[in-house]
């Protein structure tokens, strides 16, 4: 058989998001426009860095076709000028039989064999034909290469390229595998070398020669290009960031004030005791704020109404227990002289024993029309002033001794339920219980005063007492304790009766709660006692509260009753 379990406990995350306070309008406002430029300074960014990549890449792809048709067109004069030169050593040998005898060849001949061959095969030495043509940048680059070994790289191919300072330096053997392997006869391709850094190449077959032709241009002077134009983006989208936090913190604090007041003017009222007594409510959202804009008019048009209404609302509640309390206390006080009359007259018959001449039936009816009499007065005066209470009369201010007041309430109780066991602690008299023993010997207790109205508070305490000596079973101990909080006088009087229901402590002070519910009210009780005793504390300046327990094991009620102490002038 399974056990039930209760309601699964809430996780660290939901805990916590529900114990965090919410963050406010402002903030999260701020926070989202800001987020917005950031989003928006990204793709802009982005936007920008491609197209400025995609640029580049054109004009560079049209660098480097015009360095490839330079370098060519540079290969071919030197092609002509060598053929040239070829044709003129064979006129001249045609010309001279010396030389046709000897065998020996004009210093043209040698001149033009020398300067990289008319068929345009490149030396090992020197620069490659074309990279030396005019208007060439730095970092320009050629590699040539024999038609029958372009793929293979077997170190036969002449490559160099421009360096920074405009000198011509020799490319590494595996820079150019590379090449050879990554260049491609059909477009510019972008090349990473190992040394020296990212080309755009592209290859292309030597007209007269047929040998393969690799030019590239440097990407570096690119690369530096975006790279400052991605940093200043960065700069100008944190300053933006900042310009915008504070622009929007400023406009947004200008534009949610007049919520703000809507706000404060709420809670001002919300504040305010709107329970009881004549209420009241004077704060309205003013025009200004309500013309401010349209959402905060029709939030602070709200509110005016709702308060209105609330205002009305508590005006006709007034007017209703006026005249409730009105209609009570004239009704009691109208009760008061025909219950005395009922009440003097059964005490006559009595007194005079006229009912002996009664049969029984008539004795036990006059017996039962006194005993309701006494309890009708009481009722009526407990209304008397409860309605005086509730009116805000002022009870009378006088000293009044604790101490002696406990001291009789305490005796009278005793007298009224010997079946209990009573005790009275007054720790206010005793030494503190940190108090050293000079201390403790040379203590002179601080009065126990109150300032008040002596019976009344005499009445607190009689109903406390009354109430524990009737609600709890013969043999209960009953202690009173009255010590001193800070500048507050405690009274606590605590029993270890059965205790108290929950369902019946919550409404323990409302004004005719009963613990027993039934008709049979077997207690004699009108459940007014604990809201009079509520009433006469509250007009004191204290407070009272309950705290009981029903547990088997640990039991009993306790009455906290906090006064305020009078100030003693020495």
């Amino acid at each position: 058989m399974s056990e039930t379990s209760g309601p699964p406990a809430p996780d660290g995350k939901r805990l916590g998001s529900l114990l965090a306070p919410p963050r406010s309008l402002r903030t999260r406002l701020v926070v989202g426009v800001l987020g917005l430029v950031l989003v928006m300074a990204a793709v802009m960014s982005a936007f920008s860095t491609v197209s400025l990549r995609h640029t580049l890449t054109v004009r560079t792809d049209s660098q480097l076709m015009a360095a490839a048709q330079r370098a060519a067109d540079k290969r071919h004069d030197l092609t002509q000028e060598a053929k040239k030169a070829s044709d003129q050593a064979a006129q001249e040998d045609r010309s001279n039989p010396d030389n046709q005898a000897g065998g020996a060849q004009p210093d043209g001949a040698d001149k033009a064999d020398g300067a990289g061959g008319a068929d345009g095969d490149p030396g090992k030495q020197g620069v490659p034909p074309g990279l030396d043509a005019a208007g060439q940048s730095t970092g320009t680059l050629t590699l040539i290469a024999p038609a029958t070994q372009a793929s293979s790289g077997s170190g036969s191919e002449a490559a160099a390229y421009i360096d920074k300072d405009g000198h011509y330096a020799s490319i590494s053997t595996e820079d150019c595998r590379l090449l050879l392997s990554e260049a491609t006869n059909d477009h510019p391709v972008t090349v990473h070398l190992h040394h020296l850094g990212s080309y755009r190449v592209v290859a292309t077959r030597d007209e007269v020669s047929g040998n393969t032709v690799i030019t590239g241009v440097s990407l570096e002077g690119d690369k530096a290009l975006i790279r400052t134009q991605l940093l200043i983006e960065l700069a100008v989208a944190l300053l933006g960031a900042l310009v915008v936090a504070l622009a929007g913190r400023a406009m947004v604090r200008s534009s949610l004030a007049p919520l703000e007041r809507v706000a404060r003017t709420a809670h001002r009222v919300a504040s305010q005791p709107l329970e009881r007594g004549e209420v009241s409510i004077k704060d309205r959202v003013e025009e200004s704020d309500l013309t401010s804009s349209a959402e905060v008019g029709h939030v602070g048009g709200a509110l005016n109404t709702l308060l209105g209404h609330v205002e009305s609302a508590l005006s006709a509640r007034q007017r209703s227990e006026t005249q409730v309390r009105r209609f009570v206390a004239d009704a009691s006080h109208e009760l008061r002289t025909p219950l005395a009359s009922i009440r003097g007259y059964t005490e006559l018959i009595r007194r005079e024993g006229a009912d002996a001449d009664l049969p029984e039936e008539a004795t036990y009816a006059l017996e039962r029309v006194h005993s309701e009499s006494v309890r009708m007065a009481a009722l009526v005066e407990d209304l008397l002033l409860l309605a005086r209470l509730d009116a805000g009369r002022e009870l009378r201010r006088e000293e009044v001794d604790l101490v002696g007041l406990l001291v009789d309430t305490v005796a009278d109780a005793r007298a009224a339920g010997p079946e209990h066991d009573w005790r009275l602690d007054l720790a206010v008299l005793e030494p503190p219980a940190d108090a050293a023993p000079e201390e403790a010997e040379d203590f002179l207790p601080e009065p126990p005063l109150v300032i008040g109205d002596e019976a009344r508070l005499r009445q607190v305490v009689v109903n406390l007492l009354a109430n524990a000596r009737v609600h709890t079973p013969a043999g209960s101990h009953v202690t009173t304790t009255l010590e001193r909080e800070g500048n507050a006088l405690v009274v606590r009087i605590q029993d270890d009766g059965p205790g108290i229901a929950p369902e019946v402590r919550d409404r323990l002070f409302e004004r005719f709660a009963r613990g027993d519910s039934s008709r049979e009210r077997r207690t004699g009780s009108t459940g007014l006692g604990m809201s009079i005793a509520l009433a006469i504390v509250q007009s004191h300046g204290g407070s009272i509260a309950v705290d009981s327990s029903i547990a088997p094991e640990d039991h009993g009620t306790t009455f906290t009753v906090r006064l305020p102490a009078a100030v003693v002038e020495e």
